[in-house]
């Protein structure tokens, strides 16, 4: 997780996402680096545009809340909160294909 962490760091302080400067951050934050898994990071994030991913995931989960139906009894509560998981996890999947 740290590695896209550095990622999102560099991106969001205008920088370019290379190499280089993900082993930087990592290193300044003195996490262990993986060479291997810093290229692969690089490598899957080359012609992706960012910020539109940022959007798009952030339209999705801002989206799901007001979708939700209000629950009136507890059998419909406990469905509400599996809904919201599920909504949860369809949002981590739409950060997880920004990042490769």
């Amino acid at each position: 997780m740290e590695y896209i962490y550095a990622a999102m760091l560099i991106h969001k302080a205008g920088g370019k996402i290379e190499e280089s400067t993900v082993t930087k951050v990592l290193h300044a934050a003195g996490a262990k680096v993986d060479e291997s898994r810093v290229k692969a990071l690089c490598a899957s994030l080359e012609g992706i545009n960012i910020d539109e991913a940022i959007q798009k995931a952030s339209v999705a989960v801002a989206a799901a809340p007001a979708a939700a139906a209000p629950a009136h009894g507890k059998e419909e509560k406990k469905e509400a909160k599996v809904d919201d998981k599920k909504v949860e996890a369809e949002a981590a999947a739409g950060l997880g294909a920004l990042f490769g």
